[in-house]
């Protein structure tokens, strides 16, 4: 979603057809294991830190339907999700309020955070930064309200990888910079269903480098997703190729370049 830096004059609403693919997408099985292998690396990689894991205060940035945020109140977190889909936010405290859960879901901005510096134990941001148009300040905000020794995980384009789900156009990821404007205009306009009818399409694309330099510089220890997978239980080749990525740089290159999406793990250095 893009959002102006003021975080007070964007648009609240969205397509029903987006809200209907979005509602309907945030509960299926896939959705489900995907969101809780991720609370699970993130509650690993605090514990294998040192940091206290029992209770944890998590941010769910660009929450939408609230799944994501959910999930960590099953292992006893609290959650807070924030999303500037008005709709989306309502339909979360519903599912909240059917399931009992105690969550509170808030409309805002991912730039200018409703929250108190160094609140939060761990702040997820997933899927959000390709559609703010100032995804800087949506990372200063990630760190501020992060306490030392805490968690951020992100996820968004990657543009090395041809694979994507942003736009229904084949090889995306790889168009020049001034075919991406045109189909970015052409998505606002008129052709919604290019981005499954999305208000706020992507408009960035990143690496995992240049994320992680960005945020090192800012007291921010960065780690591939490859670092936080559990490889007990996995099939032996997996472990191998594991064991390869995580030893062999050049490896690890080709590893991040294959995969569709730019996952980053982050802890905010205590002393920073």
């Amino acid at each position: 979603m893009t959002l102006p830096a003021t975080g007070g004059d964007f648009d609240h609403t969205s397509d029903p057809k987006f809200f209907e693919y979005y509602s309907a997408r945030s509960l299926s099985p896939e959705t489900l294991k995907r969101f809780r292998g991720i609370r699970d690396q993130v509650v690993r990689l605090l514990s294998a830190t040192g940091y206290p894991a029992q209770r944890l205060e998590v941010l769910d940035v660009g929450c939408g339907a609230g799944t994501g945020t959910r999930l960590w109140t099953e292992l006893g977190h609290r959650a807070t999700g924030l999303d500037t889909n008005e709709p989306l936010i309502k339909l979360a405290r519903e599912r909240a309020k059917r399931d009992e859960a105690n969550i509170a879901f808030e409309v805002g901005s991912a730039t200018a955070l409703p929250f108190g510096d160094e609140s939060h134990d761990v702040c997820m941001l997933p899927e959000l930064l390709e559609h703010v148009a100032d995804w800087q300040s949506c990372l200063e905000e990630a760190i501020r309200v992060l306490r030392p020794g805490g968690a951020l995980y992100l996820s968004t384009t990657n543009v090395l990888n041809p694979k994507q789900e942003e736009f229904e156009l084949p090889l995306y990821s790889w168009y020049p910079g001034f075919l991406k404007r045109r189909y970015e205009r052409l998505a606002v306009t008129t052709r919604p269903e290019l981005v499954n009818n999305a208000k706020y399409p992507a408009v960035h694309w990143f690496t995992f480098f240049g994320l992680k330099r960005y945020l090192s510089a800012r007291g921010m220890q960065c780690i591939t997703h490859f670092e936080v997978i559990d490889p007990r239980g996995r099939p032996a080749l997996q472990r191998y190729a594991l064991a390869a990525i995580r030893a062999i740089p050049p490896v690890k290159w080709i590893g991040l370049v294959a995969t569709p999406a730019t996952r980053l793990y982050a802890i905010k250095v205590r002393d920073a």
